[in-house]
């Protein structure tokens, strides 16, 4: 476990489609985790260096390509309904793939890209629990169709790769690997920093943090 001044690096992998609130819900945690632990970093890291448009329009920018990235304790895969097309780039999947497995993670269906990439080979994981918009399957569903993987319903899963539930839950992703690095007391003051306390603990009560072989 580190210590509160001790450094750390997230990545945060984004791409063209993006759901604006899995970008939130990592980078918005981590920002606000500086105010407890103040040598948190966190950068993000796309094909490209440079602007990203994300679902519903807004632009960001990605500040590291992936051949360029700095080595990250941790690097979360963002969800959103550009993952199909995510999941088919193979410089995304080669990066992932060279990674050790503790340093990935993936909030919503950024599991559906692990999944293409082959980290969750074997591997117990979770999703996004309810098909959305147009599509015509759930998430998990669609997760469940790779014999490989073994889903369930969870908030977060840690089985070395540590996967998370959709949409908001992505908080409770990022309070999780926050709180694997510097511990459970600290993420449960960040949480309460953020005032999700409430929902953090209503959540776990209700779905569960899985944790395998940990």
């Amino acid at each position: 476990m580190l210590s509160p001044t001790a450094p750390s690096l997230f990545g945060i992998l984004i791409y063209p489609g993006v759901e604006p609130i899995d970008l939130g819900g990592t980078a918005g945690v981590l920002s606000m985790a500086t105010r407890l632990l103040p040598n948190v970093r966190y950068t993000t890291i796309a094909h490209h260096a440079g602007p990203i448009r994300l679902s519903g329009g807004l632009i960001v920018q990605a500040e590291h390509a992936f051949a360029n990235a700095p080595p990250c304790d941790v690097v979360i895969v963002c969800g959103g309904p550009g993952w199909p097309d995510a999941a088919a780039d193979l410089a995304l999947l080669r990066y992932l793939g060279d990674l050790q497995p503790t340093g990935i993670a993936s909030v919503c269906t950024g599991a559906l890209i692990l999944a293409a990439a082959g980290v969750l080979d074997g591997r117990t994981a979770t999703t996004r629990r309810h098909a959305a918009g147009q599509e015509t399957e759930a998430p998990l569903h669609r997760l469940a169709a790779n014999r490989d993987i073994r889903p369930i319903e969870a908030a977060v899963v840690d089985n070395g790769v540590v996967t998370s539930g959709g949409v908001s839950l992505a908080i409770d992703a990022t309070l999780f690997l926050l709180g694997r690095l510097y511990g459970e007391a600290a993420a449960a003051e960040i949480a309460e920093l953020i005032e999700y306390d409430r929902a953090y603990a209503a959540n776990r009560a209700a779905l569960g943090h899985t944790r395998i072989g940990a």
